[in-house]
């Protein structure tokens, strides 16, 4: 569920291509040693205040500490995010992104000094 809500609320206005991205950005980061070994730790990685709840902006995907509800409103995106999580959990997708571990809106100019793999709709995807 994790991972789908990710796709949904990272990416649910982009490309199929840009969902199966951004969802392949968290599995990459399950396998990199220098990340939790589990989807749901990476997605909910960052610092919590305390009374256990994320810091507001400080998290590695906006969804997760924007403040906002996480419940999906869209129940057709919601069930496409869910199955495409199903898929890529599952490696049947050939990866879009050469391996990145982050990425970010287009608007956002962040400077992290890593390789731009590719451009998908309207997130850059980086290694």
């Amino acid at each position: 569920m994790c991972l789908a809500l990710t796709i949904y609320h990272e990416a649910r206005g982009e490309p199929l291509d840009g969902q199966i991205a951004v969802a392949q950005v968290v599995m990459n980061r399950v396998h990199d040693p220098r990340y939790p070994d589990d989807v749901c730790s990476v997605v909910h990685q960052g610092p919590v205040n305390w009374k256990g709840s994320p810091v507001i902006g400080a998290c590695q995907f906006k969804w997760w500490c924007d403040g906002k509800s996480d419940e999906p409103r869209d129940q057709q995106s919601m069930g496409r995010a869910t199955m495409l999580a199903m898929l890529v959990m599952a490696d049947l997708m050939d990866d879009r992104i050469d391996h990145a571990t982050h990425f970010h809106h287009v608007r956002s100019r962040p400077d992290w000094g890593l390789q731009l793999t590719r451009q998908i709709g309207k997130h850059h995807f980086y290694r």
